[in-house]
């Protein structure tokens, strides 16, 4: 596997090369991140990842500096996965100066759910994102739905620039008991860890009641609100929306997903379940 940490060593890689499918990460891998690897094998002809933790997306009180950099042991879990090509830059590679240019979102998904409970996130997720996408220039681009308001909006993002790259959607990789794999999911202690899976569950009760008919959307989110608080957790949301756009449910909308985030301890954990 080569590392590249400039972009212009990234840049010459990649015109030697044919069909790359692209995997972004800030590190710290687990196996949803290699599932990820996998399945970018199948879409191209060579796998490239990136390892970047970037700061535009972390706003103020949030966990940039404590963020896990694991960055030997992910070299060594790309390599098994079969990752040919790896951009790992230091910060004053990717933004030598401030970044005074950035993507703005929709609001639809700039300021609702994860953008309402992280102001600004999405704008460094989607300037970074691109930027990434600048240098790398690939073919496909793999991400998890567990992150899925990300996932919608990069793949907006990509049809309003008209870039020539399918992005992915790649199924949420869980935990035995249901926990979705998480790069934060290091930061639960052991009791927090056994705790973790009910956030999973009060979701998967909001979607099997929707599977049974139940259209009281507002009332059953509610109770999974109520739930995890008498549980002692912090709830941002719990949600029923329209998968297509995220939009709220109307009698005509055919695809459901129910997202839920809230913080356990200093934790915060985010899953959704698409009904």
């Amino acid at each position: 596997m080569q590392i590249h940490d400039t972009i212009d060593s990234m840049r010459t890689a990649r015109a030697a090369l044919s069909r790359v499918a692209f995997v972004p990460t800030m590190g710290n891998l687990h196996d949803g991140h290699l599932m990820l690897v996998h399945e970018a094998a199948a879409h191209a002809d060579t796998v490239v990842a990136s390892i970047f933790v970037n700061r535009l997306q972390f706003g103020g009180g949030e966990d940039f500096d404590r963020y896990p950099r694991t960055f030997d042991s992910d070299c060594d879990k790309l390599r098994e996965a079969g990752v040919t090509h790896l951009f790992a830059p230091d910060e004053s590679v990717m933004y030598p100066q401030p970044q005074t240019y950035h993507v703005d979102p929709a609001p639809a998904h700039a300021d609702d759910l994860e953008g309402a409970a992280r102001a600004g996130h999405f704008r460094g997720v989607a300037t970074v994102v691109l930027k990434l996408f600048s240098i790398v220039q690939p073919d496909a681009a793999m991400f998890g739905k567990k992150d899925y308001q990300q996932l919608l909006m990069i793949s907006a993002m990509v049809r309003q620039f008209a870039l020539p790259i399918r992005i992915v959607a790649c199924e949420t990789v869980r935990a035995a008991d249901g926990l979705a794999l998480s790069s934060r999911n290091g930061y639960l202690s052991k009791r927090e860890r056994a705790e973790a899976p009910r956030l999973y569950r009060s979701l998967l009760r909001v979607a099997e009641a929707v599977r049974h008919g139940e259209r009281r959307f507002a009332t059953l989110e509610a109770d999974a609100i109520d739930a995890l608080t008498g549980a002692g957790w912090m709830p941002d949301y719990v949600s029923v929306r329209n998968a297509d756009d995220l939009g709220p449910p109307t009698e005509a909308t055919r695809r459901l997903v129910v997202l839920g985030a809230a913080r356990l301890g200093q934790t915060r954990l985010l899953d959704n379940i698409e009904i």
